[in-house]
C-alpha cells in the first residue's frame, strides 16, 4: 500500500513539474514574448557596439595627442601658435576726430553666397 501511495504521489509531482515547465517554454514563444526578448537582445547589443565606439574613440584621440606631442618635440614646436587679431575698420562718419572701430568680416573677397540658391 504505502509502495503505491509513493509511486502515485511520485507520478502527481512529476507531472506538475512537467506541466510547469511545458507551460512557461509556451509562454516565452509566444509572439509577444519573442517581440520583447528580440527587442531586449538588440537594446544589449547597440549598447556594447556604443561603448565599444566610444572606447575606440577615446583611444584615437589620446594615441593622437600624444602622436601630436611626439612630433611637436621633433620639430621644435613646444607651444600653441596664437591667432593673429581680427582686423578692424574705422567707421569714418562726419566727427573724424573720434572714429569708432568696427571688426572686418571673415571673408570680403565673396559676400554673395552662392549656397544660398541651393
Amino acid at each position: 500500500m504505502f509502495r503505491r501511495t509513493f509511486w502515485f504521489s511520485t507520478g502527481v509531482a512529476a507531472g506538475v513539474w512537467a506541466t510547469t515547465k511545458v507551460n512557461r517554454k509556451l509562454r516565452q514563444l509566444t509572439p509577444e514574448s519573442l517581440a520583447v526578448t528580440a527587442a531586449n537582445k538588440a537594446l544589449e547589443t547597440g549598447q556594447r557596439l556604443k561603448d565599444r565606439a566610444v572606447g575606440f574613440a577615446l583611444d584615437v584621440r589620446d594615441n593622437m595627442a600624444q602622436r601630436e606631442a611626439e612630433l611637436g618635440e621633433a620639430l621644435g614646436i613646444h607651444e600653441d601658435p596664437e591667432l593673429p587679431a581680427p582686423r578692424r575698420y574705422a567707421v569714418i562718419e562726419n566727427n573724424r576726430s573720434n572714429p569708432q572701430y568696427i571688426e572686418a568680416p571673415m571673408s570680403t573677397k565673396h559676400p554673395y553666397n552662392r549656397n544660398e540658391d541651393h
